[in-house]
């Protein structure tokens, strides 16, 4: 379905956008902001696929893109207070999508607020470890990704208070839908 609104048309540039600072970023920083930024697309394309709202589509694209360039241009070293922030939004609203993706294929929680803040909790401290082993692996690759005890305990503390928050939402997010609106 072709976007109808301007929100709709905002997140479709943003992931052209992502595109070509995919190859911006492959050409200008190398193989590792490559990888990197692969990954966000991946990212960038599964609001659109999961038929979430425009403003969850388009917030979730921006903190992804946010997240990727920072690692990219090592804002996480040069301003270490970021990393807080895009834990805690990032793993909030990857969790989000992955419980509204859970439900668009058949896996319907019950509707009661406290089921759905703790699976998205669940599967935000999943997604937080997932993330902290890929830093982890990326540290071996180039000593540059940061990583450290402390720091990926607190990215996973932050990351599942940014889920937490998030399946606050969920209900929301799983009566809005695009493909039905």
């Amino acid at each position: 379905m072709p976007p109808g609104t301007p929100l709709e048309w905002a997140a479709d540039a943003i992931r052209a956008l992502g595109v070509v600072l995919f190859v911006v970023g492959l050409i200008g920083w190398g193989p590792l902001a490559g990888a990197v930024l692969a990954l966000t697309l991946l990212g960038l394309v599964a609001p659109r696929f999961l038929g979430v709202r425009a403003s969850l589509d388009l917030s979730s694209q921006v903190v992804l893109l946010l997240a990727a360039w920072c690692s990219v241009l090592d804002l996480y070293r040069s301003l270490p207070w970021i990393d807080i922030p895009v834990h805690f939004a990032l793993n909030g609203l990857l969790a989000l999508l992955a419980v509204v993706a859970a439900d668009r294929a058949g896996l319907h929680l019950p509707p009661r607020r406290v089921v759905l803040v703790v699976a998205t909790l669940t599967v935000g401290l999943a997604l937080a470890a997932v993330w902290e082993i890929g830093e982890w692996a990326g540290n071996r690759l180039d000593d540059s990704v940061l990583v450290g005890y402390d720091d990926s305990i607190l990215d996973m503390a932050v990351g599942g208070l940014g889920a937490a928050a998030a399946g606050l939402v969920v209900p929301a997010a799983l009566r809005a839908d695009r493909w039905r609106a």
